[in-house]
């Protein structure tokens, strides 16, 4: 199935997966494209893999994705691209599946990709925000995003938010077995990948809201990962600048 492919990695989300699919499918009709929900659950011990299984059953562009075990959002990521890859998407979306990113702005997403190859759903534009926040979070938030743009020397505003809407063209063309990250540094790794490989990216503002309910996946682990990660990236580029041009004749 061509058309656009929207996928919701869960892991303990019983609570919001049924709404937030349901929610999702209509705005994704609304764009008059073909459109699949895709659910990546990593072996969710409260029930959330059954109940996408029986929305699966009802509804014909819902599909599930089981994996054994929690490894985080970006393997689960990684995985449901490759599904959705095998499955012809045109546009692949990311977003999370606690309503903090609202299903009414896909189609403004879906909309800014005919004129880009990555759209990013930003908090950190004119028009962006965040709602219910603690002042802790949204300072490691934004001041994550400052300190990669900084580093990377990139002009994105928000690199670690997770509503996105990537064109095929892109997740074929960068590795994704190289990316190893998770959380915000996932975030990060998959735009700034994007922006070197020469692709166009731009941001579209969002309203980021606290979930409703459930608990955040959100750990120390993860913050101190895309601390670490984002110098990496860096030095990467680096050393693969390097040997080009000692190899290119």
């Amino acid at each position: 199935m061509s058309g656009a492919w929207l996928v919701l990695p869960t892991y303990n989300e019983a609570e919001n997966i049924e709404a937030i699919v349901r929610a999702a499918l209509p705005q994704l009709a609304s764009t008059g494209m073909a459109h699949r929900v895709l659910v990546v659950d990593d072996g969710s011990p409260d029930g959330t893999g059954q109940i996408a299984d029986r929305l699966a059953a009802e509804i014909d562009e819902v599909e599930v994705l089981h994996r054994g075990a929690k490894e985080g959002i970006g393997p689960a990521y990684l995985a449901g691209f490759d599904r959705a890859l095998d499955g012809a998407a045109e546009l692949v979306l990311e977003m999370d599946s606690d309503f903090s990113h609202d299903p009414a702005d896909l189609p403004r997403l879906m909309a800014a990709a005919q004129t880009a190859d990555l759209v990013l759903g930003s908090r950190y534009v004119p028009g962006g925000g965040v709602i219910d926040w603690g002042l802790l979070r949204l300072a490691v938030s934004r001041g994550g995003s400052l300190y990669a743009k900084l580093l990377l020397g990139v002009s994105v505003n928000d690199l670690t938010g997770g509503f996105k809407c990537f064109r095929r063209e892109v997740l074929e063309a960068l590795d994704l077995t190289g990316i190893g990250t998770d959380g915000y540094g996932f975030q990060i790794e998959m735009t700034y990948r994007a922006i070197q490989a020469g692709f166009r990216v731009t941001e579209v503002p969002i309203l980021f809201r606290e979930r409703r309910v459930g608990a955040s996946k959100m750990s120390a682990r993860i913050a101190l990962e895309a601390f670490w990660k984002v110098p990496a990236l860096r030095i990467d580029k680096a050393a693969r600048t390097a040997w080009r041009r000692r190899y290119t004749f």
